[in-house]
C-alpha cells in the first residue's frame, strides 16, 4: 500500500469523524450533557489532528489544535456548552470540514473566516464570553463558601458532625494497583501537532498520579536543537482502569514516543498519611505482679522476655504478610474479572460490527453481473416454458430453485449498496445554519428517520435537490422573528426533515411552520411571466406547482440566496431523473410540506408484465392495489369521453393506457381487457385498462434517458426473457395525464406494428 492509498483512507476516516463531530455537537445543542457525547466530539477532532499531522497538513493541524483545546475546556467542566458557545463550535466544525476537503481536493478556504473562528475559540478557552452572552458566565462559577456557624455569648461555636462517621462496619477499601510509567517523547510527536501536556492531562483523569520531569537530557544552550525533544517523564499512577486504558491515552502518539508501563509493587505514600495499625500478640500474664527473685531468675525473665519479643515480632510480620496478601487477592481478582469482562465486551462489539472498505466500482460491477444473471435466468425459464408443456419435469424444478437463488443473490447485493440517509441529512444542518445567518432568522432543523436505508445511487443524487429545498424553506417559507411573534408563533422557526419507507419506495418530507405559499402572489407572478393566462382557472395544487417552472421566483430582488428562479426547477428535474415525484401541501399561516417519493433502488424492480395494443409494458408491482375483470354493468360513462368503473359501491376513473400513450386512436372496450387498480402519490386511485396480463416477474431497470431520451409516461426500460425490450410504465405520469395534463404528442410512443 503506497502513501496515496493511506492518505485516501485517512480522508475517508475524516468523513466519518466529521459526521461524528456534527452529530455530537447537535446533541449538545439539544441539551444532551452526557460526558460520553463530549468525549466523542473531542476524540473526533483529536483523531483528525493526529492524522493530519502525519501527512504534514499544517493548516488543518493548526485549526484542529485550537478547536481541540476549547473542547478540552468543555470536557474538563471549565466551559459551559451553552447555545452561543455551541454556535461557535458548529461554525468551527464547518471550517474543519472545509479544511479537510481543501486538503483532499487541493482547493482553498476562506482564510479570514478561519482566523476569526480561531480568535473566538481561543477567547472561549481563555474564559472570555461571547458578545451575545455577556450577561451569562461561560465558565462555571465556583460554589459560594458556606458560612460558619455563629458563636454564642459564651464563645461556644458548635461543630457539625455525623454519627455515620462512627459506624464500625465500614466496607473494606480495595486499593487500586499502581503503575510506573516512563514517557519519552520523540521530536516527531511535536512535529505532528501533538502536545505532551495534553497527554499527561488525559492520563491524570484515570486516577491518582504523581509525576517527575526528567531534564537530565537537556544540553547547553549553544548545542540545543529547538525542534528536538529533551524532556521525559516518570509517572506513578494509581488506577483501576487497567493498562489498556493507559495505552489508549497514547493511542495517536505511540509511534512517536518511547512508552514503558510496568505494574509496581505499591505507590509511594505521603509521610503525612497515617500507616494502618498492625496487630501484635501480647501475653496478659506478663502484667501480673511477680515476687522479687535472684539474679538468675531475673536473667531467666529477661531471656524469656527477649524470646517473647522475637516471637511477637515474627508473629506480627506473619500477620502483616497475611493481611497484605488477603487485601491483594480480592483486588487482583477484581482486576482480572474487570479485565476479562472488558475484553469480552470489546470482542463482542468487534464481532457484532465487522466492516471492510470496498471500492464502489467493484460493487457496481457486481450489481451489473447480477442484473445480467437475472436476465439470463429469465431467458432460460422462457425457453423451457416454450418447449416443455407438462411443467413437472426436473428441469422446471431446477429452474425454480435457480430463480430463488438468483433472487436471494440479488437482494443480498442490493443490501450492500443500501445506506442510511443520515449523511445527507447531516449536511443539511450546515445549510440551515448558513442561510439562517444570512437572512437573520432563527431556525431549528429537526430530522427523523435518519437510519432509513436507500440505494447509494439515490443518496448521491439527493443532496442537490434537498439543498435547494432547504434554502427555499428558510428564505421563502419561514417568516422573520418579528413577524412570527406578531402572528403568535415562537421567534424560532422549525424545519422538519423526515424519511420513511412506504410501499416499496422511500418518502422524504420537508416541512416548515412558516407562512405557507402566497398563492395570490404566485399566480400574479405567473401571469406577469406569461406562464398562464390572466383568466386561467387553476386549482390550489396547480398554483402551487407553478413554482417548479424554470425561471420562476417570487423574490422581490435577486440575492445570494434566491431570486433567479433556478432552485425549484432543479429540484423537480432531479427528482424526476431518479424516477420520483414531488408534491406540495401548503396551508396559509401554518406552513408547507414538500413530499418526495423515490424508488429504493435504480437497479431492479418487481413488475407486472402486461400487453397493451400488442405492446409489452411493465407496471411496477408496488403501485398495484388489485387486478379485476370489468363487467359491463360496472362501467359508467361520464362526460364526453370519461368512463368510471364501480368497485365495491365506489366509483373510480377508468384510464385506457393504450389511448394515453397513443398506441391506438380509439378507446378499447373495457369488458375485453383487465383493470389494474393503482395508487399514485397524491393522485388517488385509478383503474388502468390493459389488454392482458402475462405474469409477474423481476426485471432489471435500464435507463431510457441514457440510451434514447426522456419519454413522458415511461419511467425506464428492461429486457425480457425472450430478448425483447419492454417499457416500464410511469404510473404517476399516466394518472396525471388522465386528469387533464396530457402528454406531449411529439414525445408519445406510437405502436410500431
Amino acid at each position: 500500500m503506497d502513501m496515496n492509498e493511506i492518505k485516501e483512507i485517512f480522508f475517508q476516516e475524516c468523513e466519518e469523524q466529521l459526521a461524528e463531530l456534527e452529530s455530537g455537537l447537535l446533541k449538545l445543542n439539544d441539551g444532551d450533557r452526557d460526558p460520553e457525547t463530549v468525549n466523542a466530539v473531542f476524540r473526533a477532532v483529536h483523531s483528525i489532528k493526529g492524522g493530519a499531522g502525519a501527512f504534514g497538513l499544517d493548516d488543518l493541524v493548526s485549526f484542529a489544535h485550537v478547536f481541540e483545546t476549547t473542547l478540552d475546556c468543555v470536557r474538563s467542566n471549565r466551559l459551559e456548552p451553552n447555545q452561543d458557545v455551541l454556535k461557535v463550535m458548529l461554525k468551527s466544525a464547518d471550517v474543519l470540514a472545509d479544511l479537510t476537503n481543501a486538503a483532499r481536493d487541493g482547493g482553498s478556504v476562506d482564510q479570514a473566516r478561519s482566523r476569526q473562528l480561531i480568535k473566538e475559540l481561543e477567547a472561549l478557552a481563555n474564559g472570555e464570553l461571547p458578545q451575545a452572552t455577556a450577561a451569562e458566565p461561560a465558565f462555571k462559577a465556583a460554589p459560594a463558601p458556606v458560612a460558619a456557624p455563629p458563636v454564642n455569648e459564651e464563645g461556644f461555636q458548635p461543630v457539625a458532625f455525623s454519627f455515620e462517621d462512627f459506624e464500625a462496619d465500614e466496607p473494606a477499601v480495595i486499593e487500586a494497583p499502581c503503575y510506573e510509567i516512563v514517557f519519552r517523547p520523540k521530536s516527531e510527536l511535536y512535529a505532528k501537532g501533538n502536545d505532551a501536556t495534553l497527554l499527561l492531562r488525559d492520563l491524570s483523569r484515570l486516577g491518582e498520579m504523581s509525576i517527575h520531569c526528567d531534564m537530565d537530557g537537556m544540553p547547553p544552550l549553544e548545542r540545543m536543537n529547538p525542534e528536538a525533544a529533551y524532556f521525559s517523564w516518570k509517572i506513578s499512577l494509581k488506577t483501576d482502569k487497567g493498562e489498556e486504558a493507559i495505552r489508549s491515552v497514547f493511542e495517536f502518539a505511540e509511534w512517536d514516543c518511547d512508552l514503558d508501563i510496568a505494574l509496581a509493587g505499591g505507590c509511594a505514600v505521603d509521610a503525612s498519611e497515617e500507616l494502618p495499625m498492625q496487630p501484635v500478640p501480647f501475653d496478659l500474664s506478663m502484667l501480673d505482679e511477680a515476687p522479687a527473685g535472684s539474679a538468675e531468675e531475673e536473667e531467666q525473665f529477661a531471656t524469656r522476655d527477649r524470646d517473647a519479643a522475637v516471637s511477637a515480632a515474627g508473629t506480627a510480620s506473619n500477620v502483616l504478610q497475611m493481611a497484605q496478601s488477603s487485601t491483594r487477592a480480592p483486588a487482583e481478582a477484581q482486576r482480572n474479572t474487570t479485565a476479562a469482562a472488558s475484553a469480552a465486551a470489546q470482542q463482542a462489539a468487534s464481532a457484532a460490527t465487522p466492516t471492510i472498505r470496498v471500492d464502489l466500482d467493484r460493487v457496481d460491477r457486481l450489481i451489473n453481473l447480477v442484473g445480467e444473471l437475472v436476465i439470463n435466468q429469465a431467458m432460460l425459464s422462457q425457453s423451457v416454458i416454450e418447449n416443455d408443456t407438462n411443467g413437472t419435469s426436473s428441469i422446471n424444478m431446477g429452474l425454480e430453485e435457480l430463480q430463488q437463488l438468483t433472487r436471494e443473490i440479488q437482494d443480498s447485493v442490493m443490501a450492500i449498496r443500501a445506506q442510511p440517509v443520515k449523511p445527507v441529512f447531516q449536511r443539511m444542518s450546515r445549510i440551515v445554519r448558513e442561510i439562517a445567518d444570512m437572512t437573520g432568522k432563527s431556525v431549528r432543523l429537526v430530522t427523523e428517520g435518519e437510519n432509513t436505508e436507500v440505494d447509494k445511487t439515490v443518496i448521491d443524487k439527493l443532496a442537490e435537490p434537498l439543498t435547494h429545498m432547504i434554502r427555499n424553506a428558510v428564505d421563502h417559507g419561514l417568516e422573520t422573528p418579528e413577524k412570527r411573534l406578531a402572528a403568535g408563533k415562537s421567534a424560532e422557526g422549525t424545519v422538519r426533515l423526515t424519511a420513511k419507507h412506504r410501499s416499496g419506495r422511500i418518502v422524504i418530507e420537508l416541512a416548515d411552520d412558516g407562512a405557507g405559499i402566497n398563492r395570490e402572489k404566485v399566480r400574479q407572478k405567473a401571469i406577469d411571466n406569461d406562464l398562464i393566462a390572466a383568466d386561467a382557472n387553476l386549482s390550489d395544487e396547480e398554483v402551487d406547482n407553478l413554482i417548479f417552472h424554470a425561471g420562476f421566483s417570487t423574490a422581490d430582488k435577486i440575492s445570494d440566496i434566491s431570486g433567479r428562479g433556478v432552485g425549484m426547477d432543479v429540484v423537480k428535474r432531479s427528482i424526476q431523473a431518479l424516477g420520483g415525484r414531488i408534491n406540495i401541501s401548503s396551508k396559509p399561516g401554518q406552513g408547507s410540506v414538500f413530499t418526495m417519493s423515490l424508488p429504493l433502488t435504480l437497479a431492479v424492480l418487481d413488475g407486472m408484465v402486461v400487453t397493451v395494443a400488442n405492446q409489452t409494458l411493465v407496471v411496477p408491482l408496488t403501485a398495484i392495489v388489485e387486478t379485476l375483470q370489468p363487467e359491463a354493468a360496472a362501467i359508467h360513462s361520464f362526460g364526453a369521453s370519461q368512463r368510471l368503473i364501480s368497485i365495491r359501491n365506489s366509483f373510480c376513473p377508468l384510464v385506457d393506457v393504450g389511448r394515453i400513450l397513443n398506441f391506438r386512436a380509439t378507446q378499447a372496450n373495457p369488458v375485453e381487457g383487465v383493470a389494474l387498480l393503482v395508487e399514485s402519490e397524491g393522485g388517488g386511485q385509478r383503474a388502468l385498462m390493459v389488454d392482458a396480463i402475462q405474469g409477474q416477474r423481476q426485471v432489471v431497470i435500464k435507463s431510457l434517458e441514457a440510451n434514447y431520451t426522456h419519454v413522458p409516461g415511461i419511467a425506464a426500460a428492461t429486457i425480457l426473457g425472450d430478448g425483447r425490450v419492454a417499457l416500464i410504465l410511469d404510473v404517476d405520469a399516466i394518472v396525471a395525464a388522465s386528469r387533464g395534463q396530457t402528454l406531449k404528442p411529439e414525445m408519445s410512443l406510437a405502436a410500431a406494428g
